[in-house]
C-alpha cells in the first residue's frame, strides 16, 4: 500500500519527542510518578464544581475573579496576574513571546522535562546548563552562558526532578548579573512544600518589582490538588504578561477550574494542613532512604530523587514489580512522588533491596 503524502513538518519538531506523562497506575498500585496530591478534593471544592457555570457557555477568557483574588492576596493589580491552563502553559506562552529563530533560552539540566521543547517549538535554541554535584542550579554557570542571543532564562525552584531550592541570596545575585532586557522565569510550582528558611520566595519577596524582567509562576496542580483541572498563574509586570496573554490559546481556562481555584483559596488553611502531612511523609522517606545509603539530594518539594545512574531502568522495574509506579529518567535517576501513607514503607522496602547492588 502506497504511503500517503503528508504535510511537511519542521525538522526540529519531527525530531522532538512528545512530552511523556508519568505512567498510569492500576487499581492496586501506588501512582508515584506525577507529583500529584494524594488526597481527595476537599468537600468545599467539590461543591464549587457542582455549582460551576453551565458547560454550554464559554468561560471568562481572563479568569477575572481569580485574578482579582490573587491580586488582592499578593498586593498587585489584577492585570499583573495571568491565569492559564497550568503553569507550563504560561511557560510556553512566555517563550513564544520572547524567543524565535537565532535566539537562545537557558535552563538548568536536568530539570523539568518540558523545558527543552519550549525553545524548539518557538524556533529558538535551548541552552542546557548542567546541575552542580549536589543536583542544584549552577547559577554562576547559567549567568556565564548569557550571550547577546539570550532572550529568556528558566529557573525551577525547588528543582523538578531533583528537589533542591535556589536560595534568596543566590537568586538576588543572579538577577543582578542578568541584563534587564532578558526574561527570567522563576518557576515555583512546588513552593508550598518548601521548608528551607533561606529559599527564595518570588511572591513574598516581590522580586518582580525590583526586577521587572522577572515573572513568578505558581500552580494549583500540586499543593492544591487540582492537577486534573489544569490551572496555574503568573505574577509580574503587566506588559510582560500581556505578551503571554497574546500568545495563549483563548478560553483555555474553564469555569470549573477557576471556581475550584477560588474555593481552594477559601479553604487554604485546611489544604496547608494536608501539605504539612505530605512534608512529614517526605521527611520519613528521605531519612529512611539516607539511612539505607542512598545519596538523596535536599528534598524541598513533594518528591524525592534517587541518583540511580546506569542502573535506573532495572531499579525502576523493581519498583513497578512491587506496584509502585515511579518516574524513571533512563541513565540518570528516579523521581518518586510522596504519596499515600501506606506507600512510604513500601518504597523503603524496595529501595533497600536495590541500594546494595546498584552501580550508579
Amino acid at each position: 500500500m502506497t504511503e500517503p503524502i503528508l504535510p511537511r513538518i519542521r525538522p526540529a519538531i519531527a525530531a522532538l519527542a512528545p512530552y511523556r506523562q508519568g505512567k498510569q497506575a492500576g487499581p492496586d498500585a501506588f501512582k508515584l510518578s506525577s507529583n500529584e496530591n494524594p488526597f481527595d478534593p476537599l468537600p468545599s471544592v467539590v461543591a464549587a464544581l457542582q455549582h460551576t457555570t453551565p458547560i454550554n457557555r464559554y468561560p471568562d477568557a481572563t479568569a477575572t475573579r481569580l485574578r482579582e483574588r490573587l491580586g488582592a492576596r499578593y498586593g498587585v493589580q489584577p492585570d499583573e496576574v495571568h491565569v492559564a491552563a497550568g503553569s507550563v502553559s504560561i511557560l510556553h506562552q512566555l517563550i513564544l513571546a520572547t524567543a524565535s529563530v537565532d535566539d537562545e533560552v537557558i535552563y538548568a539540566w536536568r530539570s523539568f522535562e518540558a523545558y527543552p521543547s519550549l525553545p524548539l517549538v518557538a524556533g529558538a535554541t535551548g541552552v542546557p546548563v548542567p546541575l552542580t554535584s549536589e543536583s542544584r542550579h549552577d547559577l554562576d554557570a547559567m549567568a556565564d552562558a548569557v550571550t547577546d542571543r539570550t532572550r529568556a532564562i528558566i529557573l525551577c525552584t525547588p528543582n523538578n526532578p531533583t528537589g533542591p531550592i535556589i536560595t534568596s541570596a543566590e537568586f538576588a545575585a543572579f538577577a543582578e548579573r542578568v541584563p534587564s532586557d532578558i526574561l527570567i522565569i522563576l518557576d515555583e510550582a512546588y513552593a508550598e512544600f518548601v521548608t528551607a528558611a533561606d529559599a527564595v520566595d518570588g511572591l513574598a519577596e516581590r522580586v518582580f518589582e525590583r526586577h521587572p524582567n522577572v515573572v513568578v509562576l505558581r500552580t494549583f496542580s500540586k499543593a492544591y490538588g487540582l492537577a486534573g483541572l489544569r490551572i496555574g498563574y503568573a505574577v509580574g509586570n503587566e506588559k510582560v504578561l500581556d505578551a503571554a496573554r497574546t500568545t495563549g490559546i483563548p478560553l483555555s481556562v474553564t469555569s470549573a477550574a477557576e471556581n475550584a481555584a477560588i474555593a481552594s483559596l477559601d479553604a487554604e488553611a485546611e489544604l496547608l494542613e494536608r501539605v504539612a502531612v505530605i512534608v512529614e511523609r517526605r521527611t520519613l522517606l528521605v531519612d529512611g532512604l539516607r539511612a539505607q545509603g542512598w545519596d538523596v539530594p535536599d528534598a524541598q518539594a513533594n518528591f524525592v530523587w534517587l541518583p540511580t545512574g546506569a542502573g535506573t531502568d532495572d531499579a525502576a522495574a523493581a519498583f513497578v514489580a512491587a506496584d509502585l509506579i515511579v518516574r524513571p529518567f533512563s541513565g540518570d535517576g528516579i523521581r518518586i512522588s510522596v504519596g499515600e501513607h501506606e506507600s512510604v514503607e513500601k518504597v523503603l522496602q524496595v529501595s533497600e533491596s536495590i541500594v546494595r547492588t546498584l552501580q550508579p
